[in-house]
């Protein structure tokens, strides 16, 4: 079920930010609305705009302006997922073939470049500097995340430390600037406007401490992607990390083997492995924990009733299966 439909209280705001997604998607360049439509209105989760729309309207926020920011986190996030796609050399993504795969990746990379140029058009166009201030230096963070990762491509010594820096960098940024936002526009003050963004990149490290864990556990009709696409990627994630340090030396030889080389010839063997050592439990406390600590972050807010929902918002990151 999409976030969408679990939280029908922004289900109006929702259908806006649609348009505004909609009508930001043309281009007399023919190319760029067909890669762009596939992508955009593919079907994604549009978990971080629901996200941004609950922050704002649970600090109070009555305006609109809070849709054309929703629509520029979708697509500095969808933007990030056809240069991901490209760099990582995926086939497969929400269970339909990637952009670089149907349209190539020139294709890709440049429609890309489109969607972060057609953000950045658009967050100007509300004129607010606080919030272009914080998408800027989201979307910058965001870009160092990439080469963080790409620097630990088959780094079977990444630490956890590093780890966590990794996707807090590439994947919580743009969660924390979602309610960061919505703290925003509602003219929060600075301490609230902390406090709902600790919320967001506490949430966001949860999510994708999840997806890591769903990489060697999910069923692949729900999560659209393979089972062990991060180790054919050469990726130590968490459950990886764990099980080298706490499996056996024959299973740590195992994973260590499996980082360095890429693929998935022993992936029978590394998800047993994983099983054995309880990475996947552990992985899933932390995640849990993360979580623990965005709802302990939350501020008081002007709609205790939607303040609820982001709460359920947090839950809902750790409780899914794709």
């Amino acid at each position: 079920m999409s976030p969408i439909t679990l939280f029908p209280e922004v289900s109006a705001d929702a259908l806006a930010v649609d348009a505004v997604i909609r009508k930001a998607l043309h281009s007399d360049v023919a190319l760029i609305r067909q890669v762009a439509d596939y992508i955009v209105l593919a079907g994604g989760k549009r978990l971080r705009p629901v996200l941004l729309l609950l922050s704002a309207r649970a600090a109070g926020y009555r305006g609109d302006a809070h849709a054309t920011l929703a629509a520029v986190i979708e697509f500095i996030h969808t933007a990030t997922l056809l240069h991901d796609d490209v760099v990582d050399e995926s086939a497969l993504r929400r269970g339909r073939r990637t952009a670089n795969a149907v349209f190539g990746n020139a294709a890709s990379v440049l429609v890309g470049d489109f969607l972060y140029s057609r953000a950045f058009q658009m967050m100007v166009s509300v004129g607010n500097m606080p919030v272009l201030s914080t998408l800027a230096d989201a979307t910058n963070t965001i870009a160092e995340g990439e080469v963080l990762q790409l620097m630990h491509c088959r780094d079977a010594d990444l630490d956890v430390g590093r780890y966590l820096q990794v996707i807090r960098f590439k994947t919580a940024k743009l969660f924390e600037a979602a309610a960061r936002i919505g703290a925003q526009l509602a003219g929060l003050p600075p301490a609230a406007e902390q406090g709902m963004a600790q919320f967001g990149l506490h949430v966001g490290t949860a999510f994708q401490l999840i997806d890591d864990v769903l990489d060697y556990s999910g069923d692949e009709s729900q999560t659209g992607k393979h089972l062990g696409d991060d180790l054919a990627e050469g990726k130590a994630t968490l459950p990886l990390i764990h099980t080298m340090r706490h499996g056996s030396p024959a299973q740590a030889q195992l994973v260590r083997d499996a980082i360095e080389h890429g693929g998935r010839d022993d992936l029978t063997a590394i998800v047993a492995a994983i099983e054995a050592t309880g990475a996947l439990d552990e992985t899933r406390r932390i995640a849990d924990r993360e979580v623990e600590l965005a709802i302990a972050a939350l501020p008081p807010l002007a709609e205790p009733t939607l303040r609820e929902s982001l709460i359920r918002f947090a839950a809902f990151s750790v409780d899914r299966n794709h």
